[in-house]
């Protein structure tokens, strides 16, 4: 055998890797070089990024959660504040003052609008030294707010209410205002009534589709339709209370033969209006009013009061024929809702003009 020249331990012996009691080759007498990973992010970044921890589902899950909740408590609100009796809460931006309308399945009908408003309108009997009269109201809170025309409850001494359900109450003037022939009415004991959804007449044009609710002679619940004929007419009408002979021609009397006096386009219809009176921009409608409907609700599509019935032309009046001839002819007309809204402040302080 030939010997090795080599100095003894001048090289390190490396096994073979078939001997099973060999050791690994020591560590070099340099540091080996660090691998490099490619760069994920851009230069600056040597080391690589440490794994994220997988959260975003449990979060995006809470998020969608809490999103959903919000949308229908949110809604439910909505329902809730639409459905209030509450007078002093409005509807942002339209200047509704919630109550009763008509259901999403009804709407856009005429049923719809008689079966929701129905019970919000009411009948009103006054009596006072020129006799008995008939007229109607409508129902704008639960304790028993009614707005009605001024020239139905004028110089009344009692006020009888008639609900659709036949229950009767006795009621207070609260507020007047002659100007606009407006009053306002309050029941005694009254609680949980049905109240009508005061909308918005400034959103109202000519052609839409109407409906009015009213008790003529004393007929209580009438429901007629129609349409806007015409916007912001000029109607002329006595203004009640001033005296006797005023009193006693503007209200709707039963079997006195008297009916709605009230000037139009430089005319005179249904009588003298007297020397006192008070011109306003009235909704002219073709649904048919008589005498009783005074004080009743003209009514959009949608169930909310657009206007308060106060005059409608009877041809008798002006043909001078009998009370078989009497009625309407599809000429009649209405304060707008906007216009009692903006005055219900002074009503509710008990002022009068």
């Amino acid at each position: 055998m030939t010997e090795s020249q080599r100095p003894s331990g001048e090289y390190p012996m490396y096994p073979s890797y078939g001997n099973g009691e060999a050791a690994y080759p020591p560590p070099p007498s340099y540091q080996p070089a660090q691998p490099v990973f490619p760069d994920p992010v851009g230069p600056g970044v040597s080391e690589p990024p440490a794994p994220r921890r997988r959260v975003r589902k449990p979060v995006a899950l809470l998020a969608a959660v809490a999103i959903a909740a919000a949308i229908v408590g949110g809604g439910t609100a909505t329902v809730i504040g639409r459905l209030t009796d509450d007078p002093a809460t409005t509807a942002a931006g339209s200047g509704i003052v919630p109550g009763t309308t008509v259901s999403q399945s009804d709407k856009g009908t005429v049923a719809g609008v008689a079966k929701a408003l129905s019970p919000a309108i009411v009948e009103i009997g006054a009596t006072s030294t020129a006799g008995q009269s008939t007229g109607s109201g409508v129902v704008i809170t639960s304790d028993g707010e009614i707005v009605t025309n001024n020239h139905v409850i004028a110089d009344a001494s009692q006020i009888k209410v008639t609900l659709s359900t036949g229950k009767t109450y006795t009621a207070d003037v609260v507020g007047t205002d002659a100007d606009k022939d407006l009053a306002l009415i309050k029941l005694q004991g009254a609680s949980g009534l049905k109240t009508a959804t005061l909308g918005d007449s400034s959103q109202v044009a000519v052609g839409d589709e109407v409906v009015a609710i009213g008790s003529p002679e004393g007929l209580t619940g009438t429901v007629t339709s129609g349409i806007v004929s015409a916007l912001d007419r000029d109607v002329t009408v006595a203004k009640e209370g001033d005296n006797g002979q005023s009193q006693g021609q503007g209200q709707d009397q039963q079997g006195g033969g008297r009916q709605w006096p009230f000037e139009f386009g430089g005319q005179q219809f249904n009588g003298d209006t007297g020397e006192s009176t008070t011109t306003y921009k009235a909704i002219q409608t073709d649904a048919s009013l008589n005498p009783g409907n005074s004080g009743g609700a003209l009514i959009n599509m949608n169930g909310e009061i657009i206007g308060i019935n106060s005059a409608m032309y009877s041809a008798s009046s002006a043909a001078g024929q009998g009370s078989s001839s009497a009625g309407s002819v599809g000429l009649g007309f209405a304060i707008p809702v906007n216009t009692l809204k903006a005055d219900l402040d002074t009503l509710r302080a008990g002022n009068g003009s």
